[in-house]
């Protein structure tokens, strides 16, 4: 019981956005088992197919814990019961999208890996057709190809794509509310414009970002303001040969480069 009410208490002294990120770790986790039976099961279905039996309890790991289940009810109810206050500046305006735009983005890159997943199954044939030289052994090919877990189609390969395409639009919009929020000449010129309309900078209704023209449209419908914010992350932009060695960098030294 003791123990209990001190982790009770010690959750209500969490931040609003430590809850939040309380709730992303627990559902990261679900997430995770989810990604590892998806892969799982493709290989179940490949050995299956094939005649390799699995051994019993292999896909445990793809089981949602007890605790798991526990970490996310208990994350998702200090979520529930937070007083989320409006935003008073343009920069906590900006967090508060860049964190809804990054739990956008995790879901993305779940759905990229399970999609990823598939199409790999399928590619990895390859190996196997290229060691096809006897006929038994060219026999068993056509038949992994017979299998879905062997082979791609249309849908597979057009979701894949979708969610590599989601996987930018999200990273995409979470790296220009982030930049926003670190831009003091966009987060005063945001809250100067809420000043003079003499209306709070959290109220607003609406608000979206096009990178081809580097502008944020804001509207604040309930006061009769909107406008757009257009030229102030261009020095941020970061082609595809930067995010390739990005990622290169992040592989091999597991942090975020600086630049």
């Amino acid at each position: 019981m003791t123990s209990s009410v001190a982790a009770n208490a010690q959750d209500y002294e969490l931040t609003g956005q430590e809850k939040i990120e309380e709730l992303i770790a627990s559902i990261d986790a679900i997430q995770s088992r989810i990604q590892t039976n998806s892969v799982m099961t493709v290989g179940a279905v490949g050995y299956a197919a094939i005649g390799g039996v699995i051994e019993d309890n292999t896909l445990n790991e793809g089981l949602i814990t007890s605790e798991e289940l526990g970490n996310y009810l208990n994350a998702k109810e200090l979520v529930l019961n937070h007083d989320y206050a409006i935003a008073k500046t343009a920069e906590q305006m900006f967090m508060q999208e860049h964190a809804a735009a990054m739990n956008s983005l995790n879901a993305a890159v779940d759905n990229l890996a399970a999609a990823t997943s598939v199409v790999m199954a399928a590619v990895e044939v390859a190996s196997i057709a290229s060691e096809a030289d006897t006929k038994p052994e060219q026999v068993e090919l056509q038949g992994m190809l017979e299998t879905d877990a062997y082979s791609l189609d249309a849908e597979e390969a057009n979701s894949y794509n979708e969610a590599v395409v989601a996987v930018e639009e999200f990273a995409q919009q979470a790296g220009a509310f982030m930049a926003a929020a670190n831009n003091e000449d966009l987060t005063a010129t945001v809250d100067s414009y809420a000043a003079q309309g003499n209306f709070m900078v959290g109220s607003y209704t609406a608000i979206s970002y096009t990178q081809s023209m580097d502008e944020f449209v804001i509207a604040w419908d309930d006061s009769g303001f909107g406008t757009g914010f257009q030229g102030y992350l261009t020095p941020e932009f970061k082609n595809a040969e930067d995010i390739f060695g990005a990622g290169q960098y992040i592989n091999e030294y597991g942090g975020y480069p600086t630049q």
